[in-house]
């Protein structure tokens, strides 16, 4: 199969979100769909999708026009679209999800739910995926879902599979396993257009690229005659910086020490401590066990024995509220599930943790709240059109941007940055990058955790490497560098 998109335009209103954008996609290869937030990316894949109209251009499949008034009629065309919002049904078992729409039944009408089951088992083993059909789709974790998702659209023996940021809630173990996944497909002539702000991943799975940039096609071309910094100046209009974010760091006392930590069999004897002004990294693999540790400081998860000393004195901590009330903040993982409320709107999100703090006899103080908001907006570089839009109506970067005014607003001596940059651009990397490190000149205490090396090693002043729940080791200076990041975090010992 054979797609090409040919001058097409769109418009919300007086915002010109596609300026005369052409692209071609052909069975056998995996195009990287390149942009930032709002280049309009997502957009012109909503269009091939079948989810919104163009204004003007056409869409061709091998030589003959089409025109797509729903997502089903894209479907049955042969294209498949894993959006970046899943949409999965909670409340079912996974075989139920894997054919949703297109429910398989028996002679008298009723839902065949036992060759469901068997024909998702088949599609499981296929493509190595070790779940349980009947396992209820709440129950797995945002990796998982973006998983099943990926296995539903194989299903459909689509010839083009739209994936719109697959791998951003990914571990690295995940990840390689939907790249084989990929493979597989390209080897059976499938194309895949593959949205993402992972550059390295980029360079090393596609074999072309289309970067976009404010509406319009700024390059093109074959990745193995570019390199990741190219398609990163591509993307933003000038060069990234790539080296660490070296700093004059001014420690003042220590803000957190924790010793002995544990929870069962999640983590273990954990014992460290950070100083105001201080950025520190927590890193590791899959089941390392960092989301969990640092939740349970802040009062979300309980722990089997340990203590906290908050600013030198013993605190027990037993709730989230009570962590806000000693000074600290928790940025969550997955911005999507547990950071932003979809049916509040913007000013709704950057408020809700401090509604406390900005009422006064149950009766909250909303012009504080705005003004605050505004002026964090300002140094967060945040764009977005009126406090009353929806959180929805943002990019990525800068949703994760509000989340974090959210937190700030709380006036935080311990921010705990949970996979800080999921899901942003590169763009709004840097923003955060920078916003990091000047929360630390501010003497906030900063905790970073992410799956990332470069990450870590470009912003962290040094940075704990878990293990299969415990720090196998900390690295600092010299030493923070990737392949003694990735020797510790699989069970490696420091020289």
């Amino acid at each position: 199969m054979i797609i090409e998109m040919k001058n097409i335009r769109k418009s919300f209103g007086s915002n010109d979100v596609l300026k005369d954008v052409s692209f071609m996609i052909k069975g056998g290869e995996i195009c990287a769909l390149l942009g930032e937030n709002g280049a309009g990316k997502s957009t012109l894949m909503n269009i091939l999708g079948g989810v919104q109209p163009t204004d003007s251009g056409s869409i061709n499949i091998d030589g003959k026009q089409v025109v797509f008034h729903a997502p089903s009629q894209s479907q049955e065309a042969g294209i498949a679209f894993i959006h970046q919002e899943l949409n999965l049904i909670n409340d079912l078992p996974i075989y139920e999800n894997m054919f949703l729409g297109r429910e398989l039944k028996t002679k008298r009408g009723s839902l065949d739910l036992e060759r469901m089951h068997q024909e998702t088992i088949k599609m499981f083993k296929q493509m190595d995926v070790d779940l349980n059909p009947k396992t209820m789709v709440r129950d797995l974790d945002s990796s998982y879902k973006q998983i099943v998702e990926i296995c539903r659209a194989m299903m459909t023996n689509a010839s083009i599979i739209i994936m719109d940021e697959p791998t951003t809630s990914l571990t690295d173990q995940e990840t390689e396993r939907v790249f084989k996944m990929m493979k597989t497909l390209k080897d059976h002539n499938v194309g895949i257009i593959f949205i993402s702000h992972k550059l390295n991943e980029v360079m090393q799975f596609c074999t072309r690229y289309v970067v976009l940039r404010d509406g319009n096609l700024v390059a093109q071309g074959n990745v193995s005659e570019v390199t990741s910094k190219d398609l990163a100046r591509f993307m933003v209009g000038y060069d990234v910086r790539t080296d660490p974010l070296l700093r004059e760091k001014k420690l003042g006392k220590e803000i957190l020490r924790v010793e002995g930590f544990t929870y069962y069999h999640v983590f273990r004897d954990i014992s460290f401590s950070i100083k105001s002004g201080e950025i520190v990294g927590v890193t590791g693999l899959l089941g390392d066990g960092r989301s969990e540790l640092f939740q349970s400081i802040f009062g979300a998860e309980k722990v089997s024995s340990g203590k906290i000393f908050l600013n030198g004195k013993v605190v027990s901590i037993k709730s989230t509220t009570q962590a806000i009330n000693e000074g600290i903040a928790y940025l969550p993982r997955n911005r999507k599930e547990n950071a932003i409320i979809k049916d509040m709107n913007i000013m709704e999100n950057a408020s809700i943790v401090t509604w406390p703090k900005f009422s006064k006899k149950g009766i909250i103080n909303k012009q504080k709240h705005e003004e605050t908001f505004r002026e964090q907006s300002k140094v967060l570089k945040l764009k977005m059109g009126k406090l009353t839009d929806s959180i929805t109506s943002l990019s990525g970067g800068n949703q994760q941007k509000v989340v974090l005014a959210k937190w700030l607003a709380t006036s935080p001596k311990l921010l705990i940055l949970d996979n800080p940059t999921q899901g942003v651009d590169v763009g709004a990397k840097e923003d955060i990058y920078d916003i990091i490190l000047k929360l630390a000149d501010e003497n906030i205490a900063v905790v970073v955790l992410s799956s990332e090396a470069q990450e870590i090693i470009r912003v962290c002043d040094r940075a704990l490497v878990m293990y299969h729940g415990v720090i196998q080791g900390e690295v600092a200076l010299e030493a923070m560098n990737e392949h003694t990041i990735m020797s510790l975090a699989t069970g490696g010992q420091l020289s």
